[in-house]
């Protein structure tokens, strides 16, 4: 029996479910001497604003019990050296390439950004990454179902290539934002984002990143990012791609069984540049082991 790993995120199509996750690999030149691009299902490129940012004062990363703490701060080059230096690097990756924006300071810079994304070949997808922690805003656009919708749908109103809506899972209730991404025209949601945290030297008595704060990633959060996906899925029918602190295959399997249709593996990448391509073998070998033909067959299959 052959195994089908192709999913379908909305009008974006992918040859498996296995993605490589924003920030964590960079623009993917960095790690093609380090396992075969081609394989994966997707890359997402690191976060572009309109403007070029330096990223927030070091130290920015720190790593703590089954995960690390960053505050980058969306370091990048903006968007016009983004286009001329970056995207045709990208290109050469053999996979469809999803870009992540954000805005600096007005939610508008994301329509500005969509707008400009959508005129251009070799990109898949936009990602819309309402949900980075580590930005001076007392509120995320994420954090709000009405800011949300109305961003997600003038973005929508603006771009005609398949939009991923990246979730926060610093809500009380992350199906409310969910629902508002998608009634707004979302055609995928991923999620999670990182979560609020915080570590301490004790011998300085200081935060062991300069911003105080930052999001925490890796397996930590992952029976966060789990139950949240599995939440999400009960109230939507969009696709959903699951993050947070994949590293194996069994993890990848516990999200799509959960309800996702792909996954996006981030702080993996920087314990292991081939985790990834792993994590694909790693799922057709389930597949092959339990005699299921199409891996869309796993996806919200949790038995409740």
């Amino acid at each position: 029996m052959k195994q089908d790993m192709s999913v379908s995120l909305g009008k974006l199509k992918l040859k498996n479910p296995v993605m490589a996750a924003s920030g964590t690999f960079g623009y993917a030149e960095e790690f093609a001497d380090l396992l075969d691009l081609k394989k994966l299902g997707a890359v997402v490129s690191k976060t572009v604003t309109i403007n070029p940012r330096q990223g927030n004062p070091a130290p920015r990363t720190c790593e703590t019990p089954a995960g690390m703490l960053n505050s980058i701060g969306l370091e990048n080059p903006g968007i016009e050296a983004f286009i001329e230096e970056k995207l045709p690097v990208l290109r050469k990756s053999g996979v469809p390439v999803i870009v992540s924006i954000a805005s600096e300071t007005d939610p508008q810079e994301f329509v500005s950004l969509a707008r400009r994304l959508d005129k251009l070949d070799g990109i898949a997808a936009l990602e819309l990454n309402i949900s980075c922690p580590n930005l001076k805003k007392n509120k995320l656009v994420s954090q709000d179902p009405e800011a949300t919708y109305s961003l997600v749908k003038a973005v929508r109103k603006a771009c005609g290539k398949t939009l991923i809506t990246k979730l926060s899972p610093n809500v009380a209730d992350i199906t409310e934002i969910a629902l508002a991404a998608e009634k707004a025209g979302s055609d995928c949601l991923a999620l999670i984002n990182t979560v609020y945290g915080m570590s301490i030297d004790i011998n300085k008595r200081r935060p062991k990143i300069a911003m105080g704060t930052g999001g925490l990633s890796g397996p930590a959060i992952k029976p966060i990012a789990v139950r949240m996906v599995r939440e999400v899925y009960k109230k939507v029918k969009t696709p959903i791609i699951g993050i947070g602190g994949i590293m194996t295959s069994e993890d990848a399997l516990e999200f799509i069984i959960a309800g996702a249709s792909a996954v996006s593996v981030g702080t993996a990448n920087f314990v292991d540049p081939g985790s990834s391509s792993e994590i694909i073998e790693g799922l057709g070998k389930y597949l092959r082991a339990n005699r299921i033909k199409n891996i869309k067959a796993l996806t919200g299959s949790l038995k409740e």
